[in-house]
């Protein structure tokens, strides 16, 4: 916070200001093609003003990446894994997925930064696999479905199914979070069942 600015002042109303103005603006025109000046312009703000919260517009924009980030890693950290009492792995991926969707659909324009604009978003979408790996190979052994496909490429696929179908469908409001989640884990695990031994 800004030195001498009191918790809900008019320093601390002008600094969400520029941070939702830098959402709107990184999301339409990307980070190269905003300047800081746009973003103060939006704002009604003067660049004096932008500089009495943030150091470079790098440091704004790692900032909403963070909060992004932050609000999936929250999402990673409650897997549903651990609070479903049935084994069904169509179900546990849906809500899984739908948890995702719901984030993203609130946050559009953070999603449209931090999913896709920031160069962390590729680690983003490494740590993604990796928890999908995990919820696999560790609930998902003994379905069909991971006895014919490497848990690696199942969940890259499932997190490339995710990245573009979250821009052309979430994002455009052709399909709700449920929807969406619902036809991905079909598509992936519809014909999953349980193997016996």
């Amino acid at each position: 916070m800004a030195r001498g600015r009191k918790v809900n002042s008019n320093g601390e109303r002008s600094k969400q200001l520029l941070l939702e103005k830098a959402v709107e603006l990184f999301s339409t025109y990307g980070y190269h093609q905003t300047k800081i000046s746009d973003i103060v312009k939006a704002a009604d703000l003067t660049q004096p003003t932008f500089y009495l919260y943030f150091q470079s517009k790098e440091s704004l924009f790692n900032d909403l990446n963070e909060k992004f980030q932050n609000g999936l890693n929250q999402i990673f950290s409650n897997n549903p894994v651990h609070t479903m009492t049935n084994n069904d792995v169509n179900q546990m991926i849906q809500e899984h997925l739908k948890q995702i969707f719901e984030y993203f659909i609130e946050n559009p324009n953070l999603t449209k930064i931090g999913f896709y604009e920031t160069e962390q978003s590729l680690a983003l979408k490494d740590r993604f696999v990796m928890n999908l790996v995990n919820v696999i190979e560790t609930e998902c052994q003994d379905y069909d479905v991971t006895q014919r496909v490497d848990s690696h490429v199942l969940a890259e696929s499932l997190v490339g199914s995710i990245e573009r179908l979250t821009r052309t469908n979430l994002l455009t409001y052709k399909s709700n979070p449920q929807q969406l989640a619902e036809e991905i884990s079909h598509i992936y695990f519809s014909d999953s069942r349980k193997l016996v031994r």
